[in-house]
Order: structure tokens, then C-alpha cells, then sequence
């Protein structure tokens, strides 16, 4: 007579898949946590033998010499340690050295930006975009691929501080280094690329609001980590009268509301009026006693820079960005940024300039 299973109470069962669902989540956590020190270790090795390899290197000031003794180091050290020496790599090591001079830099960023990371940013010529796309992993802890498709979309020359002249934008991105405070200059594109959601020839602002709610994933990576969604169409009455804001966000590094409106034209002056009515509202009822003033950002399909220049919309906490609902060629969206970036940054200089012309005008 063979003898029936003795079942175990439910409870019994459910205590021990909660034991089970607890040491996994320690052993996981616990192999994370490795992972990170193995990644950060080796981060500052890779430092220090691109640093001496740099510094044999450069004693010899001998170019051939360099490539010579690359391949004989890599041979060597791969058949002692195996893979991760090649030529390749360690010509890697001695460019990360050479880029990022100072190792507390390094030291400080180690646990937040990998190698691999690091691989991609130390071949950007720029300095600022290098210093740009290391601070942007940090601070939004990017994976390589999304570090590799920021990138790519150039996503550098898309923000305000691209368009500063060299010593105001590094001033920004230490400020950023040390204190850890984003600001809307680095947090809000010109364009915003909105090739995901679809849209073709003629379309109504309806269509494209219910485009972008329907992609909102891909918006709010495209509008860039911090942003969080509250509202669509958020009602605000005044004297009476109602009126519709298209989208509310909320951004948590930057603590404060974001009202956006959307707008299939291009950017008019009457859309800063409708646009300050809504910030005002917001600051009057829906701002938090700890949060910054709300900002605004109007997406349009296009604007005109002398409009947007003498509308002053900085001291509305107005930022105005065109978008593209077509993906355009890699070298067409170099070409056209660029010169954006470059037309941007002589507007900025020349208001510099007429700045103390006007203050002695006042006087």
C-alpha cells in the first residue's frame, strides 16, 4: 500500500517561497554590487596603464616607437592575462589618460560611468561634449546604448548650452560637477526629434498630441530623464474662462512644474501671452511651497530667431524648440545643427556685447 504525499499547510508553502523570492533578491543584489566594484576597479587600472603607457610613450617622441610598443605590450600581457590587452585596447587606455588628465576626475565618476562608457566619450574631439555626455551619465545613469544613441542623434548640439560661448559652458558643466544641479540649459533640446510617433504630411495639433500620448515612453526619453507625466489638456479657468494646456510634466531634478504646448506652425509672439497665462496660473495654484517656478517649453514646427530674441523669453521662463517629425540623414543633421549652433552662439555674443551700450543708456 503505497503512502499518500503529506501536503504542507499553505502557509508553510507560502513562508517558503517568500524565503526563497528573499535570497534571491540578497544573491542578486549582492552580485550587483560586485559587478559595480570589479567595473570601477578596472576603470581606474585602465587610468593608470594608459597613463604609463602615455608617459614611456612620450619620453621616446617617437610615433612608431608608440605603435611598436603597444603590439609587444599586447602580446605580452594577453598571454600572461588574458583578453582585454589587445593593441586596440590599450591604445583605449593611453587616449583615456590623455583626455581625462586628472584621476580624482576619474576616481569620482567610476562608480556611475563604466569603461565601456568611457570608450565611447574619450573619442569626441570636443572637450565640452566630452565633459557634456560624462556629466549626462552620471547624472541620469545612461546605459552604453542609450549613451551610444544620445550620441548619435547629437544630442549635444540639440541643448541651449551648446550654444554658449566656450567659458560659459564649461562654468556650467563644473557647476554641474560640483554641486550636482541641472539647469534648464542643459535639460531642454532645440530640436526635439519626434520621428517615433509617425506622423506624415498634414496632420492637426490634436494628431500630434494624441501621437505623443500614445508614444509617450519614447517622448519622455526623448524630452530626457527626470520627466515625469501628470496631465493632458489640464483645465485652467480664469475670470471665468477656460482654457486648455496641452501637456503638464513634472521634473524632479529640476523641481518644478513643466507646462508644454504644442503648436503645428511656426512659433508666434501671441503664443508667449497664452503661454505666460498658463505659468502664472500654475505658480498661483499648483505650485508646492518647496518647488521653483514653473517653467514652459512651446514645440513648434519651426520659429524665427529675431521673433524669439526680442520676445526676451528667458525672463518668462519660456523656452521655445522647434521638432522634426522626420528622421533626416546623419550628415544633413550635422550640417544643420551645426550652423544652428554656430548662428546661436555669435546672437549670444552680440547680445553680450550691446549689453553695457544699454546699461549706459540708462544711466
Amino acid at each position: 500500500m503505497t503512502k499518500k504525499p503529506v501536503r504542507r499547510p499553505s502557509a508553510t508553502i507560502d513562508q517558503d517561497d517568500k524565503l526563497l523570492i528573499d535570497l534571491r533578491k540578497l544573491i542578486v543584489d549582492a552580485r550587483y554590487k560586485v559587478a559595480q566594484t570589479v567595473n570601477a576597479e578596472l576603470t581606474i587600472l585602465y587610468w593608470h596603464i594608459g597613463r604609463r603607457i602615455r608617459k614611456d610613450i612620450l619620453k621616446k617622441k617617437r610615433a612608431a616607437y608608440g605603435d611598436e610598443i603597444l603590439q609587444t605590450l599586447s602580446a605580452k600581457l594577453t598571454a600572461e592575462f588574458g583578453r582585454g590587452f589587445s593593441h586596440r585596447n590599450l591604445a583605449s587606455m593611453a587616449r583615456f589618460a590623455e583626455m581625462f588628465p586628472d584621476v580624482r576626475i576619474v576616481s569620482a565618476l567610476r562608480r556611475q560611468v563604466s569603461w565601456s562608457h568611457f570608450i565611447q566619450i574619450i573619442y569626441l574631439d570636443d572637450p565640452l561634449k566630452r565633459d557634456f555626455y560624462t556629466e549626462m551619465c552620471r547624472i541620469e545613469r545612461w546605459s552604453t546604448r542609450t549613451l551610444e544613441k544620445k550620441i548619435q542623434s547629437m544630442l549635444f548640439e540639440r541643448t541651449a548650452l551648446s550654444h554658449k560661448p566656450e567659458k560659459l559652458a564649461e562654468q556650467e558643466l563644473k557647476k554641474l560637477r560640483e554641486e550636482d544641479k541641472l539647469t534648464p540649459d542643459l535639460v531642454f533640446r532645440d530640436p526635439y526629434l519626434l520621428d517615433f510617433l509617425g506622423l506624415r504630411d498634414t496632420y492637426a495639433e490634436k494628431d500630434l498630441e494624441v501621437a505623443i500620448l500614445r508614444e509617450m515612453e519614447a517622448f519622455i526619453l526623448e524630452l530626457g530623464v527626470g520627466f515625469a507625466f501628470l496631465e493632458r489638456q489640464k483645465r485652467i479657468t480664469v475670470d471665468g474662462v477656460d482654457h486648455y494646456l496641452d501637456l503638464l510634466f513634472y521634473h524632479r531634478h529640476l523641481n518644478r512644474l513643466v507646462a508644454i504646448e504644442l503648436k503645428i506652425g511656426n512659433f508666434q509672439a501671441g503664443d508667449k501671452g497664452q503661454m505666460e497665462l498658463y505659468l502664472g496660473w500654475l505658480n498661483r495654484y499648483e505650485r508646492k511651497p518647496n518647488e521653483e517656478s514653473p517653467l514652459g517649453l512651446i514645440l513648434c514646427a519651426g520659429k524665427r530667431h529675431e521673433t524669439v530674441e526680442l520676445l526676451d523669453l528667458e525672463k518668462s521662463r519660456i523656452k521655445v524648440s522647434s521638432y522634426w517629425t522626420e528622421a533626416l540623414p546623419k550628415a544633413e543633421l550635422e550640417r544643420k545643427l551645426h550652423e544652428a549652433v554656430l548662428t546661436a552662439r555669435r546672437n549670444f555674443e552680440n547680445r553680450l556685447s550691446r549689453k553695457p551700450l544699454l546699461e549706459e543708456g540708462k544711466d
